[in-house]
């Protein structure tokens, strides 16, 4: 069975995020510890005890979120599985599936994701920004009714999650005008994301220009397992094409959807979801058609037994 690893991105963090994996398998507080050790600040008492508040401070949740999926990954990589066929991360999760193929080392991307936290919140000045999920639409729809508008700002669909589900960016009264426009352009529900930062759009340009100095300075392996990018659903073997697919997922749109439908195309049946929540799994059921691959969040012990049940062929 050809299965693929997936990494969820911000907004699947939790205060207690893996405890119940945790408690079954030691390496997941390890690996919380040498993630704390790397950044200089107690991310396994962050992550156990919160405050949420804290917690869902970007530069906080993004290399929380990493050591999570990180976590999952090495919980997978002791069960004696062969290695998955290819991997992707949601946003965020681009970083962990990295380093899951061996590409960034794992200190070096914590720094990072906490540095790519710390320039996002700043490229937009607090209350000026946000992101707006459209259900009910579909893409072309969502890009007719965001040029639509005329009015000052940016306005921009980024993460294409599902069929009939977007989200949109941008400035804080553009966000306003699409709540205010998309039943009638037949969206059937408008949820304004409880994020501070208009994440992939063109008001992460600044951003970007300041990562991709840094992403220069650290070293970059080959992947030893594919990775489907965000920014094109495509495989990039280089160094130099995974530093600038980095750069550009911060201010292009997050291609989910066809992510998945190309890893099923390509003869996955089976979906793992390393890290907290439940989010990318419950995308897939959107994205595949009924009777498709299966998708299971490794955050659940027991989803261990069941995927070495389908991927070794024995019954869990």
């Amino acid at each position: 069975m050809k299965y693929a690893v997936l990494f969820p991105g911000q907004g699947s963090q939790a205060v207690g995020m893996l405890s119940a994996l945790a408690a079954a398998h030691p390496v997941v507080g390890q690996t919380f510890d040498e993630a704390g050790a790397a950044l200089g600040w107690n991310l396994r008492e962050l992550v156990s005890s919160g405050p949420d508040s804290e917690l869902n401070k970007t530069a906080k949740t993004q290399p929380a979120l990493l050591a999570a999926g990180v976590a999952a990954w090495r919980v997978l990589q002791a069960s004696g599985l062969p290695p998955p066929s290819a991997l992707a991360g949601h946003s965020l999760g681009e970083y962990a599936a990295l380093v899951a193929a061996g590409s960034l080392d794992f200190a070096d991307a914590l720094k990072l994701v906490e540095l790519r936290g710390q320039l996002m919140q700043g490229a937009v000045p607090s209350g000026e920004g946000g992101m707006v999920a459209l259900v009910g639409l579909d893409d072309a729809s969502v890009e007719k009714l965001c040029a639509s508008y005329t009015g000052g700002g940016v306005l921009e669909p980024v993460n294409y999650n599902a069929p009939g589900q977007v989200v949109v960016a941008g400035s804080t009264a553009a966000l306003a005008w699409l709540e205010a426009h998309a039943k009638g352009a037949g969206a059937r529900l408008t949820v304004r994301l409880p994020v501070s930062v208009p994440s992939h759009c063109s008001l992460m340009q600044p951003a970007a220009i300041q990562l991709a100095g840094r992403l220069t300075q650290v070293p970059f392996n080959s992947p030893a397992i594919p990775i489907l990018h965000n920014l094109d659903a495509s495989v990039h073997p280089s160094p130099v094409s995974i530093r600038n697919a980095l750069r550009e997922q911060l201010y292009k749109p997050v291609r989910w959807s066809q992510t998945i439908q190309k890893l099923a195309t390509g003869g996955v049946t089976l979906f793992l979801e390393c890290g907290p929540g439940r989010v990318l799994a419950g995308l897939n059921k959107r994205i595949l058609e009924k009777g498709g691959p299966a998708s299971l969040s490794l955050e659940d012990p027991a989803a261990l037994e069941q995927a070495r049940a389908l991927i070794q062929g024995t019954k869990a």
